[in-house]
């Protein structure tokens, strides 16, 4: 006698009824930890500081400092910044933008456990132009971007705590 698919699902069913999902605190500790680790090698990188409120000429496509966000501004915001970050020539900036891909994948989880919808983040278009400016001034925009980038993941840091909607 031929067992067919649906004998072999039957006599996988005990194992896998055992398999758990990952508990979603396990998620949001995971989440906090790795923006941690990303506000940690921006130190170890760090130029100088730029505050957040400052004006640069140029470079306001860099997004600063947003006051609530929920889950879906976390990923667009990381999804600019990421974008910034690969296109920058500099070494330095690599591992932070790989961390930056993995902070998505981890927030994706948390939307999906609260049954948010999150669309995939689109780069705005002045993000497209970003040769000239990077030809123009490439130091100042990695300076500019990675102190408001650490300033953002503080923020999202916060908002974590505070469990943010979709």
């Amino acid at each position: 006698m031929r067992c067919g698919p649906l004998c072999r699902f039957l006599w996988l069913w005990p194992y896998l009824s055992y398999i758990e999902a990952v508990p979603i605190r396990k998620v949001q500790d995971d989440t906090k930890t790795l923006i941690k680790t990303i506000v940690t090698r921006i130190n170890d990188i760090s130029h100088t500081s730029v505050s957040s409120k400052q004006r640069v000429t140029g470079l306001d496509f860099i997004p600063g400092l947003l006051p609530v966000l929920s889950l879906s501004k976390m990923d667009q915001t990381l999804a600019i910044y990421q974008q910034i970050l690969t296109s920058l020539p500099s070494r330095n900036v690599i591992q932070i933008s790989n961390d930056l891909e993995n902070l998505r994948d981890l927030l994706h989880l948390l939307a999906s456990s609260k049954s948010c919808p999150l669309p995939q983040a689109r780069a705005p278009e002045t993000l497209e132009s970003l040769g000239g400016v990077l030809e123009a001034s490439l130091y100042s925009t990695e300076v500019v971007a990675l102190s408001r980038l650490q300033g953002s993941l503080q923020d999202m840091l916060r908002q974590l705590d505070l469990s943010p909607g979709c």
